[in-house]
């Protein structure tokens, strides 16, 4: 039943690291996802031939803090990457590597167990109620 399904968790930017590394983007790698608001997701990763390490875990920040942190050698990659750096490396997560992500845990939890992880407060507001047209 659908009430035994198992689920993972599997961020973005850890997916962009993996196809960065098949697509042999090696050394220092910063995954950059559009975050809205003028900010971004970003993670960086040392990745080798067969290995990945995290170097800073995902983050939000502004584009002008990336380009204060850059460091000589570091690859910026992502989905919309060069809408703001034109060197960089323009990948996309795929499902296919989402897959084998998954192929390789055994973390899975029950679906109600399953936890959002939010980096930015929500917020929002209420909707006034409807207006009553005559």
């Amino acid at each position: 039943s659908a009430g035994q399904v198992k689920l993972l968790g599997i961020s973005s930017a850890e997916c962009l690291a993996r196809v960065a590394q098949r697509k042999k983007h090696f050394g220092r790698i910063r995954a950059i996802i559009d975050a809205q608001r003028n900010e971004v997701y970003s993670a960086v990763y040392e990745i080798g031939a067969k290995e990945i390490r995290e170097l800073k875990s995902l983050c939000i920040s502004s584009i002008g803090e990336i380009q204060a942190s850059l460091q000589p050698g570091e690859t910026i990659v992502g989905p919309e990457v060069k809408r703001w750096f034109d060197e960089g490396a323009q990948l996309f997560p795929e499902a296919a590597m989402l897959g084998e992500i998954a192929a390789s845990l055994s973390n899975f939890v029950p679906g109600e167990k399953l936890e959002p992880i939010y980096l930015r407060e929500s917020s929002f507001v209420k909707a006034p109620p409807p207006r009553v047209v005559v």
